[in-house]
């Protein structure tokens, strides 16, 4: 999908022009769609929709000639689109998934400095913020794209480190004044005043920087943080590897966590669970068994989803104790692993 770029085009044409089809589709057939794209095709779709959320008849013409006569009906496709775009997200990626892809794409209610941010590199930014308080480097880096984030980190002082993982995990809402020190730092150098939480940040993020951090760093600060505090350690590793990224591990490893896990676990834990997934695991057991699990998960009928999390927890559970005890490895960034 093309990059968005800032500003409205003469002609609507790529990610803008399927925006624009989007909102003209009601929540449900607009989350069907979502549902089906990458993260990274709906985080640049939820800009896009934004930024044509007012667009006008003329240009719906000269993107989409055979949809004008349905866009026309609408007077303003902008009427209600907060509504409309976090309708559709939320139906698609469910609540969690949601609210962290509109934390990233929703506009500002008010000017902001922030968005030089992405313009600039991991060094500079580390250079700015590097003799700022810990919270300050926090709330900066839970507005980076994880992989950014991470290359900042590991630039900022490694005694620094640990605590400013621990305060992205911990981050709740931040204030105006807090908003105001990072544009005057951005704008005029250092900030003095330390700021308070953010709509940003959470064990989710601090899970997404950590993941693209390198091994040795990974082992080093999670290890400070655990020592800190290990609920907050324990959900961010949680967060670092799920139950989807089993499809991840290669055969050798992922059949030897599956004959350590019991059946009826596996047909709870497989509900729902996207064709890939499902066949990468049928593919590391044999044809008889594999077969007797898709016949069990047919015949069980619903399950609640709470049941279905709680058994992809306790084979995660299980993959951890073996790769802490050398017994299998999980596939890591690039040729690391845990």
């Amino acid at each position: 999908m093309p990059e968005i770029v800032p500003g409205r085009p003469e002609a609507l044409k790529g990610s803008a022009a399927a925006a624009v089809l989007l909102m003209l589709f009601d929540e449900d057939e607009a989350a069907q769609i979502l549902s089906r794209l990458e993260p990274e095709e709906v985080r640049q779709l939820g800009y896009a929709m934004y930024d044509v959320a007012d667009v006008d008849p003329a240009e719906v013409n000269e993107a989409l000639d055979h949809f004008v006569n349905k866009a026309k009906k609408r007077t303003t496709i902008g009427y209600g689109a907060t509504r409309h775009i976090r309708g559709a997200m939320t139906k698609a990626l469910g609540e969690e998934r949601a609210e962290t892809i509109l934390a990233r794409i929703t506009p500002p209610t008010r000017s902001t400095q922030l968005e030089m941010l992405k313009w600039m590199d991991a060094k500079e930014i580390a250079l700015l913020i590097e003799a700022e308080h810990p919270q300050i480097m926090a709330i900066v880096l839970a507005h980076l794209e994880a992989p950014v984030a991470a290359d900042v980190l590991q630039l900022l002082p490694t005694e620094y480190q640990e605590e400013i993982v621990y305060r992205i995990a911990t981050l709740g809402p931040v204030s105006n004044e807090a908003l105001d020190d990072l544009e005057q730092l951005l704008m005029r150098g250092p900030a003095k005043k330390q700021g308070a939480a953010s709509q940003r940040g959470g064990t989710v993020e601090a899970a997404a920087i950590m993941n693209n951090v390198r091994k040795d760093n990974e082992l080093r600060i999670m290890k400070a943080v655990s020592k800190r505090d290990k609920m907050i350690a324990q959900t961010i590793e949680e967060e670092m590897f799920v139950f989807d990224n089993l499809v991840d591990m290669d055969d050798k490893n992922l059949g030897a966590l599956m004959r350590t896990v019991d059946s009826a676990v596996l047909v709870v834990a497989l509900k729902g669970v996207n064709d890939i997934l499902k066949g990468k695991i049928f593919s590391c057991m044999s044809a008889r068994a594999a077969q007797a699990i898709a016949d069990e998960i047919e015949e069980r009928g619903p399950i609640r989803l709470a049941e279905v999390i709680d058994s992809q927890k306790l084979i995660i559970a299980t993959a951890r104790r073996m790769a802490d005890a050398g017994t299998i490895m999980l596939g890591g960034k690039g040729n690391d692993f845990v």
